[in-house]
């Protein structure tokens, strides 16, 4: 799908990746944007910016708890009635919380499953839209374990199976949505800063977060283009992995027969 001329949601968009991504998306061309996230003032204050840097009118602010169904669906009505319609859409709130197990999977998983959900319900051409585009952002740790963060690998590792599902040519040939996800390696946010006292019972933070420094961090300016690649070639189903400011690769997962399959030639 090209950018140009498109209406864009973002969930967490007030901070951070959220941020990065709404303005790498008007950079493009994109008509409006809505910044959908808890923080009322964070949130205001983006997309003021926003429309003195892109024009007036460019960026609406929508104040939302994904975790609240009725919020999240009232939210998704009242920017499609404000903006006169919506094409993209970036599950993109999550949180480190380890202690807050149940927290975390509201925000990390159940929040992506309800966002995924309406965007296929107003813009899937089975139910009357015009078909678009679902990001969901999970994370490195939706590929591998986290030794640092286990519920949030878990959440993780859940929001990857679920665009995967979502993305299958079963439901894009009805929709004519492509369902992607993104999955960011180590990047500089204050939700990174932070998480050393997030991260549960069994975890020495100190020995976590010095892991964490040792690693290549990448900047939300560079999963933002990352997002704008994949939006613009990447196919229904697709993960793609943005890792210390390089290039956005794609993650081949193999199916149970080709891995069989691979097993018998080795044996």
């Amino acid at each position: 799908m090209q950018i140009k001329n498109k209406i864009a949601l973002v969930t967490g968009g007030a901070i951070g990746i959220g941020f990065a991504y709404g303005t790498e998306l008007l950079r493009n061309g994109a008509a409006h944007l809505a910044i959908l996230d808890l923080a009322t003032s964070p949130g205001q204050e983006s997309a003021n910016k926003l429309n003195v840097e892109f024009g007036d009118g460019r960026a609406i602010f929508v104040i939302c708890d994904v975790t609240k169904d009725s919020e999240f669906k009232a939210a998704f009505v009242e920017v499609i009635k404000e903006l006169g319609g919506l094409d993209i859409v970036i599950n993109n709130a999550g949180i480190v919380n380890e202690w807050r197990y149940d927290l975390a999977i509201d925000v990390n998983l159940t929040a992506v499953v309800r966002g995924t959900m309406l965007g296929l319900q107003h813009m899937g051409k089975d139910k009357g839209g015009k078909g678009g585009v679902i990001v969901n952002t999970a994370s490195i740790y939706g590929l591998e374990p986290s030794p640092w963060s286990p519920v949030y690998a878990a959440t993780k590792h859940g929001v990857v199976g679920l665009s995967r599902s979502f993305g299958l040519p079963y439901y894009y040939d009805k929709t004519c949505v492509k369902v992607l996800t993104i999955c960011p390696s180590f990047t500089d946010t204050r939700f990174l800063k932070e998480a050393g006292d997030c991260l549960g019972p069994f975890v020495d933070a100190d020995v976590a977060m010095n892991d964490t420094k040792s690693q290549s961090i990448q900047k939300p300016e560079d999963v933002a283009k990352a997002l704008v690649d994949i939006i613009s070639r990447g196919k229904s189903g697709g993960v793609w992995i943005s890792e210390a400011g390089q290039l956005v690769s794609e993650v081949f997962i193999p199916d149970r027969f080709t891995l069989m399959a691979s097993s018998r030639k080795q044996h």
